[in-house]
């Protein structure tokens, strides 16, 4: 079964409330057994318009990408990056 990932494109304009999203997800993600790739404030940015920092968070396959993202305590803490910043977020499935 092929990994999936979830890829945000992220524009924080409250830093102090997008800390309190690390610390809700923190836990959530590891529950999940997630596995965060990157995580970059400042890509080498070469085409198109993003968003200035770009995470992508690596799962054991879509199912569990899915239950993550749809469960209670992201809910929660996706509430709360929601205050704290703009966000394009794709969940893709890897090759494989």
């Amino acid at each position: 079964m092929p990994k999936a990932y979830i890829i945000a494109h992220i524009d924080v304009h409250n830093a102090d409330l997008f800390a309190k999203f690390r610390e809700l997800s923190a836990p959530v993600l590891a529950e999940y057994g997630a596995k965060v790739l990157v995580g970059n404030p400042s890509p080498d940015q070469r085409e198109g318009a993003v968003k200035p920092t770009t995470v992508i968070v690596e799962f054991k396959d879509m199912e569990t990408a899915t239950t993550f993202y749809e469960s209670q305590g992201y809910t929660e803490a996706r509430a709360v990056r929601q205050q704290a910043a703009d966000t394009d977020l794709i969940i893709v499935e890897g090759l494989g």
